[in-house]
């Protein structure tokens, strides 16, 4: 697995979901394969839900820290996520349950069963060279480095209104997000020019005619047939595709804004 494969909150959504389903013997437990069971109380002299903030800080904060499973040597993020996974069940309403696997989906993963429908597996739902929680941190570093704090704010309204199941609010956020990247790239490269132009359709026709939008890759063109229009269309659309729930077209949308903003970030970050 990739060495950052799961994100802050996607962390704090797994240890929430065990302490809601283990009990205190349990938890202890599970403190314990962990290897935290020295900064971790044992015990019912402390709550479930205070060890489980106490375990959520640190699982963050050591991330990266190798740990022994049976399984094999893993990232301490990684073993708090499979151990959550491992306690998933089909068909629970549970919010705790939905906010994890909203969080793996949003990270690139998917719990599935096997076919008695008794052990979940966690799959990754994209190819490792798609690293979302890599190209959701470098977009945010970027924004960050540009000063693009519109786009920015826009994003996080977006993961937000993901997390909570609120799919209007998270496809329209991310159109803006990337309607408000181009413009705010456009005003970075030329402000005097990119302020003078009418639209925001105007300003990535520029983009295009200055070469920072390639015409040759279909990226823009004057038909209007191109990636990023299409892109748009698609994200003004209502609903989801058939086939598509609207959880798995809201993703696919945010998936698909983050790798396209981490693309155009990247392009100017060069020097493009």
């Amino acid at each position: 697995m990739k060495a950052h494969p799961f994100t802050r909150p996607t962390i704090i959504a797994a240890v929430e979901f065990l302490a809601e389903m283990l009990t205190q013997a349990k938890f202890d437990q599970l403190v314990v394969r962990l290897g935290l069971d020295d900064e971790i109380p044992q015990g019912p002299a402390k709550s479930v839900t205070a060890k489980s903030a106490v375990l959520a800080r640190l699982v963050n904060q050591r991330a990266t820290q190798i740990v022994s499973t049976l399984d094999g040597p893993v990232a301490l993020a990684e073993a708090a996520v499979r151990e959550a996974v491992g306690v998933v069940v089909p068909q629970y309403a549970k919010a705790e349950q939905e906010r994890l696997l909203r969080g793996l989906a949003l990270d690139g993963y998917i719990v599935s069963w096997d076919e008695d429908e008794r052990t979940p597996l966690l799959r990754a739902a994209l190819p490792g060279e798609v690293d979302l929680p890599a190209a959701d941190d470098e977009v945010h570093q970027l924004l960050k480095q540009f000063g693009f704090t519109v786009p920015l704010g826009h994003l996080d309204q977006a993961i937000d209104a993901h997390a909570r199941g609120d799919w209007a609010a998270a496809n329209s956020q991310i159109r803006t997000f990337l309607e408000g990247l181009l413009t705010d790239i456009a005003l970075h490269i030329d402000p005097q020019k990119a302020a003078a132009l009418a639209s925001s359709e105007n300003r990535r026709a520029w983009l295009a005619e200055r070469g920072f939008l390639s015409v040759d890759r279909n990226e823009w063109t004057s038909d209007g047939k191109n990636y990023l229009n299409g892109l748009f269309k698609m994200l003004h659309t209502d609903g989801s595709h058939p086939g598509l729930s609207d959880e798995d077209h809201s993703t696919f949308r945010l998936h698909l804004g983050l790798i396209t903003g981490r693309t155009l970030l990247r392009r100017l970050s060069n020097g493009r």
